[in-house]
């Protein structure tokens, strides 16, 4: 495993088996055709989109969201560019969605358009195979792996090793249910490993005098309606054994996970049935006899490289007319990662609520051409990343981003709200979470320093899921909050139940404190209670908000919610009693989700 002393850039993410994901869409075409002339069941056809990338959309049975793997968050301008096309052509809106584990998603494409659409996507190395269904799905990174002063070592080589090595594999085309992996280079935990099914973080150990490359990996983390906090499974497992430890977990898995119950299908209960201490003594017997039988050993070997390559784009330098402005002096306060090699920072682009715009997206794949060898990263925050961008190119680089108006500063930070499709598109959301994030703006703004950029509560998270599946992480948040339905005063009302103090950390999973449901027409008042109430309490500026919340109590900031439960009389204000982002009456309709099937 040792490094070959090459130096990569890892923009170059060609596509693995052309040849096979050629044959996969030529096959989707013909179940199309199948499925239209009505010799394919609707059923059956729905596990082959899933496998391939392609969901069902809110309402519709002839629509489509397509899921696109980002590799361990590794994207070019070129394939920006094909995403932005496919969006053009087929997506409804025009845009691209940002995932919180680094895909893009573009929704409602006629069934009709997904064959070309995944074809225009496959010529620039990009894949939808098993972004969704019962698989291993893409496989997430630090989004600053590589580039990180902190980190223990680049976990990119790894990561892009293991998405290789189980894509298409054959011990994962037909899990008991999806299985998460992320990799880990830094202390910081960028990569929120503790919430998926299998964790690795790098380390490296002392062996005989010698530093040896390894990690420490967890299995049976995990969110959804029942979050677990994940195991410690090796405390350190040689890069050597990395792949065959992982097999050795999803053997396991596909063989015991519970086949009959979707809802307890993921393999965190199949360590909570069996006890970790079990589960470690059966593994241990599994990566034995994966080593010993696993026809795919040969590929276990991990080229790895000295760093990534500095970009050959020269510098350049900006109009000066931006930098005095307060806009640019915080943008470049926030946005900016300064990189460990010396000279260059990455730029973090906000792509407001996670998605982004056609003319955006081709915009940002030029300018990275221009200042950074064409190189991207998604982030788990939603947003894009701008690696090896030159010092002395920053003012160049706002002010191409501010005309293409996604020059937004606070990337990360509060009033950047993490947040699902919800009840836009998908079939199991309850409420729309893109109406709420947006509402959220207009507290955001009020005061403008008093609650974005209050040096208070600019570090805090508010993340929003549709439903408690918690694809917006909700359950990690400083401030979550997921969709739900009560009834007031005789009528059906969207809700929200609000959630305060989740984080994660290296081997830890924190979840919020729940505080009850809120009315979704006030939810935004309420958020801005606790902001304040937690604004005016802390007690210095060294207690943090989980801090705030384990002093103060659940119970204490349940009885400061009761205010925002109730509503007026229906008659009286009937607007009060519909969904943010939606008009009219609120109907409870909820579909057949897929994310099981």
């Amino acid at each position: 495993m040792e490094s070959n002393g090459e130096k990569k850039d890892w923009v170059v993410s060609g596509l693995i088996n052309p040849e096979a994901q050629k044959s996969e869409i030529s096959r989707f075409e013909r179940e199309i055709q199948r499925l239209e002339e009505k010799k394919l069941d609707m059923d059956d056809f729905r596990r082959f989109r899933l496998e391939n990338g392609v969901y069902g959309i809110r309402g519709t049975t002839d629509e489509h969201m397509i899921r696109v793997k980002i590799r361990f968050g590794a994207l070019s301008a070129d394939q920006l560019d094909a995403i932005a096309l496919v969006a053009e052509k087929f997506a409804t809106p025009k845009v691209a969605h940002v995932t919180t584990r680094q895909a893009v998603q573009m929704h409602k494409v006629k069934r009709s358009n997904v064959p070309e659409a995944l074809e225009m996507m496959t010529k620039s190395g990009l894949t939808t195979r098993e972004a969704c269904g019962n698989t291993v799905r893409n496989v997430s990174s630090c989004p600053f792996a590589g580039i990180a002063a902190e980190e223990v070592f680049d976990v990119t080589p790894y990561a892009d090793a293991v998405s290789r090595y189980f894509l298409r594999h054959a011990v994962c085309q037909n899990l008991p249910r999806k299985f998460k992996i992320a990799f880990e280079g830094c202390p910081t935990d960028h990569a929120r490993v503790p919430i998926h099914d299998f964790g690795a973080v790098a380390k490296i150990k002392m062996i005989d005098g010698k530093p040896v490359r390894g990690f420490r990996t967890f299995v049976g983390g995990g969110l959804g309606a029942v979050p677990f906090a994940p195991h410690e499974l090796e405390e350190f497992t040689p890069v050597d054994l990395l792949i065959p430890t992982i097999e050795a977990v999803i053997r396991l898995f596909d063989r015991f996970g519970d086949r009959k119950n979707k809802n307890t299908a993921r393999i965190k209960f199949l360590i909570k049935k069996w006890g970790m201490e079990e589960f470690q003594k059966q593994f241990i017997d599994e990566r034995k006899a994966t080593i010993l039988t696993s026809p795919g050993q040969g590929d276990w070997t991990i080229k790895l490289y000295d760093q990534e390559a500095p970009p050959p784009a020269p510098a350049v330098k900006g109009l000066t007319v931006a930098q005095g402005t307060p806009e640019y002096k915080r943008w470049a306060e926030t946005n900016l990662f300064k990189q460990k090699q010396k000279g260059y920072v990455a730029v973090q682009v906000r792509c407001a609520l996670g998605d982004i715009g056609v003319p955006q997206m081709r915009g940002v794949a030029e300018l990275a051409r221009k200042f950074n060898g064409g190189r991207l990263r998604t982030v788990i925050s939603q947003n894009l990343l701008l690696p090896w961008v030159r010092e002395e190119s920053v003012p160049a680089v706002y002010e191409a981003l501010a005309r293409l108006g996604i020059a937004s500063a606070e990337a990360g930070l509060l009033s950047d709200v993490t947040r699902c499709p919800g009840a836009d598109t998908c079939q199991i959301a309850i409420t729309h979470s893109r109406g709420l994030a947006m509402s959220f703006g207009d507290i955001f703004a009020d005061g403008g320093k008093t609650l974005a950029q209050d040096e208070a509560l600019r570090n805090l998270s508010i993340k929003i899921s549709g439903c408690p599946n918690s694809c917006g992480q909700h359950h990690i948040a400083d401030i979550g909050f997921h969709g739900a339905s009560t009834e007031i005063n005789g009528h059906q009302v969207p809700t929200y139940m609000v959630m305060v103090g989740g984080r994660t950390e290296e081997g830890v999973a924190q979840f919020g404190h729940r505080l009850g449901m809120v009315p979704a027409k006030r939810v935004p008042e309420a958020a801005r209670k606790l902001l304040e109430l937690y604004r005016a309490q802390r007690q210095g500026k060294e207690e943090g908000f989980r801090q705030w919340v384990e002093r103060t109590g659940a119970e204490q900031l349940k009885k400061e919610m009761d205010p925002f439960r109730t509503l007026p009389p229906f008659e009286q204000a009937r607007e009060m009693y519909e969904d943010l982002g939606d008009f009219g009456e609120f109907k409870l309709e909820v579909g057949k989700g897929e994310c099981a099937a």
